[in-house]
């Protein structure tokens, strides 16, 4: 079996010919740093291949040379079929479509169903990431029991079954024809697999009300990135709620004692772990944004990115020998099997919720919804595993979710005045 990590860890002591313990092995296998370029490395052996193909077809002009079976397979691969959409309204997301004529009463229900499977599906979700990255499995009063290590077979988990629902979903209701080259997707999938990757490991060293609130300012490197990459212009309201969040998690983070994890660092790595998170998390919206510029669906867009978030996970799974290796922990531990099965679950079924809470009520409605998540997850999670969070935190904490309502108040003021301005007036550009 060819194991990637022990190649790379083995390198040290090849000139002197000792022989590696197996304690030196664990110290390299536990470095996330070491775990990320081995993972970056397996999906490289995946890429590099992919772009020379793309490259040779490209070079060759096979659109227009290519014959044979597999030409609809490559021409929809390499080439696609160019269509874009001439009036996307939001560039994100396609128009919402208008509800149909129902009671009061009817539209009440939807809305708290689409609160409720919100809920329901990202709090479970966030309770079972912090008990599958934190707590060990298996510990009885002789034995302590062992940690599930391995993040990207979570990701792997997560991203299959979401692929397969988007595939079940595309293929039984009508989607637009779809017209975007498919190797495009590979882009996203990659940066959402980081930042999954990232999110997931960073349980190891804070805490997940930390993690939470980082989440929540991941709106200031968006807005950089797309000040600096799509030359985009923001409204005053929204540098103040960015500056009000960043006051609000700074002042979370420099007031929480840090009771679990005391060195530095350990500290250390959950901050580049989160800002790695943050940062692959904002090159995701903002490349999907360009890709909306297709004529496609968001289920379309979700099944898209899941196929080549499988293949790269898998792929870098199996070259690492890890695949099986979670595997045999599952069967050894029958809690996790249910943990992994559910937190995919909801995963799954939460990125539905989105898209329906969107199409019926809008993306303010939603953001709300999900504003009001984040705050129950910190509050739960405090509950459950014990967090503290001391009265300087709690005012960070306040502070944070006040400028994320201000900003969906903001932003649902001025999409009323946008509709009246002028045809040849021009909007600004939010985030």
């Amino acid at each position: 079996r060819f194991c990637l990590p022990l190649v790379l860890a083995s390198l040290p002591t090849m000139a002197t010919g000792e022989e590696i313990p197996p304690a030196l092995q664990d110290v390299w296998g536990d470095f996330w740093l070491f775990r990320f370029f081995v993972n970056a490395a397996g999906y490289a052996s995946i890429v590099v291949p992919g772009y020379l193909l793309i490259q040779y077809f490209k070079r060759r002009n096979y659109l227009e040379t290519g014959r044979g079976i597999c030409f609809p397979v490559i021409k929809s691969c390499v080439f696609g079929s160019e269509v874009k959409s001439v009036h996307q309204e939001d560039g994100s997301l396609p128009p919402r479509a208008e509800p149909t004529e129902s009671s009061t009463a009817q539209q009440v229900f939807k809305l708290l169903f689409c609160a409720a499977g919100l809920q329901v599906s990202y709090l479970t979700w966030g309770v079972l990431q912090e008990r599958v990255m934190t707590r060990t499995y298996g510990a009885t009063e002789t034995n302590p029991g062992e940690k599930f290590k391995d993040s990207q077979f979570l990701v792997f988990m997560n991203r299959i079954l979401a692929f397969t629902v988007a595939g079940l979903y595309c293929a039984l209701t009508k989607q637009p024809r779809h017209g975007a080259p498919m190797y495009k997707y590979s882009f996203a999938s990659l940066s959402n697999i980081l930042s999954s990757w990232c999110q997931y490991e960073a349980l190891k060293y804070i805490s997940f009300p930390t993690q939470v609130l980082a989440k929540a300012s991941k709106v200031i490197p968006v807005m950089m990135m797309g000040k600096l990459v799509s030359r985009k212009s923001y409204e005053y309201w929204e540098y103040l709620t960015a500056a009000l969040i960043s006051v609000g998690v700074s002042m979370f983070l420099l007031s929480s004692a840090p009771n679990r994890h005391v060195s530095t660092v350990t500290t250390f790595s959950g901050v580049v772990l989160l800002a790695g998170y943050i940062i692959f998390d904002s090159f995701t919206s903002n490349w999907q944004d360009a890709l909306f510029t297709y004529k496609m669906s968001p289920v379309q867009m979700m099944f898209g990115v899941n196929v080549f978030s499988c293949l790269f996970t898998v792929g870098s799974l199996l070259e690492q020998g890890a695949l099986l290796e979670s595997l045999r922990f599952m069967a050894r531990h029958s809690e996790f099997t249910a943990h992994a099965v559910l937190l995919s679950v909801c995963s799954a079924c939460g990125q539905l919720f989105i898209f329906y809470t969107i199409n019926q009520f809008g993306a303010a409605v939603f953001t709300i919804i999900m504003t009001l998540r984040q705050a129950f997850a910190i509050l739960l999670s405090c509950l459950i595993y014990g967090h503290t969070v001391t009265v300087v935190g709690g005012l960070g904490v306040a502070v944070v979710f006040m400028a994320l309502f201000l900003r969906v108040y903001a932003r649902s003021r001025m999409k009323k005045r946008s509709k009246k301005l002028q045809p040849g007036e021009t909007p600004v550009q939010k985030v």
